[in-house]
């Protein structure tokens, strides 16, 4: 009987033992363990979440240690939202102008983590084939977020269309800087969700290329003007970006890398024809004297 007795404490010590080991350890793929995959959760949105989801599947993102998880969202703000509550690791759809002006007007900040590419945007209209031949009065409809409605005017000043400050804000400017308006454009800002919607309801529309190929379009055929497909700005260049505490963790950096991998860049020539120019630079480069 001692001997049962002692041979069921023995046992229960041991299973104790084992379940406090199991508990104290992390998570599957919340581990250094370079045997499991670690998985990252990403928000994305049209043609960023479909690069993004083919990224998922290639072989270099297992030997990389990662699962990549793409969810996707409609709304840039919530997008941000998410990446600076921590409820997803990573987002992947804006630009560095347009991560900087969510950063100030928000608490809660976000910080780039990786540079993907550089897209143009483009003019866009059903009525006219250049913008030459705008009328006086013309309506043109533009995003309303800061950072794009900033760079929307600024390409209606490329284009010849209206004049701003010189010290006018790349970043946060907006259709009060025009000093310059001789055809009496009528400025619409409007919320680019629907905007592919509206095209033919003004006489254009300024569409980044995302939001143009979602709609179909291609800037560098259907546009009657875009901006030069080349990184000469640095404000334009679209990244990866994550709460700003989590800016360095080696594992979002790794997933920044899978994006400039060959088989990417041949799966984006071939889905978007050179409308994405890669753009393979360290996080600096963006904040780096010109």
């Amino acid at each position: 009987m001692k001997k049962l007795i002692s041979l069921f404490l023995s046992v229960s010590v041991l299973l104790l033992a084992a379940c406090g080991k199991q508990q104290s350890e992390p998570q599957a793929g919340k581990s250094g363990d370079s045997s499991q995959l670690q998985t990252v959760v990403m928000a994305s949105t049209g043609s960023d979440a479909d690069i993004w989801r083919y990224i998922s599947t290639l072989p270099e993102t297992k030997a990389a240690g990662i699962k990549l998880e793409v969810k996707n969202f409609t709304d840039y703000v919530a997008m941000n939202t998410a990446v600076a509550n921590k409820e997803v690791d990573l987002n992947a759809f804006q630009s560095y102008a347009y991560l900087v002006a969510f950063n100030a007007s928000n608490k809660d900040k976000i910080a780039p983590v990786a540079t993907t590419y550089l897209e143009p945007m483009g003019i866009y209209s059903s009525k006219h084939k250049k913008v030459e031949e705008f009328p006086q009065g013309a309506s043109i409809a533009i995003p309303n977020d800061a950072a794009n409605e900033a760079r929307a005017l600024l390409l209606l000043q490329s284009a010849g269309l209206i004049k701003l400050k010189a010290d006018f804000d790349p970043a946060k400017g907006t259709p009060s800087d025009i000093i310059d308006n001789s055809k009496k454009i009528d400025i619409k800002p409007i919320q680019m969700a629907t905007a592919v919607r509206v095209k033919d309801e003004v006489d254009a529309i300024v569409l980044g290329n995302t939001l143009a190929l979602e709609g179909g379009l291609n800037v560098l055929k259907d546009s009657i003007y875009y901006e030069p497909v080349d990184q000469s700005t640095k404000l334009n260049v679209n990244i990866l970006a994550a709460a700003e505490s989590r800016k360095d963790d080696p594992i979002l950096q790794k997933v920044g890398q899978l994006y400039h991998t060959e088989a990417v860049k041949k799966y984006v020539e071939q889905h978007f024809g050179g409308t994405k120019v890669d753009v393979n630079q360290p996080i600096s480069y963006l904040t780096e004297a010109k």
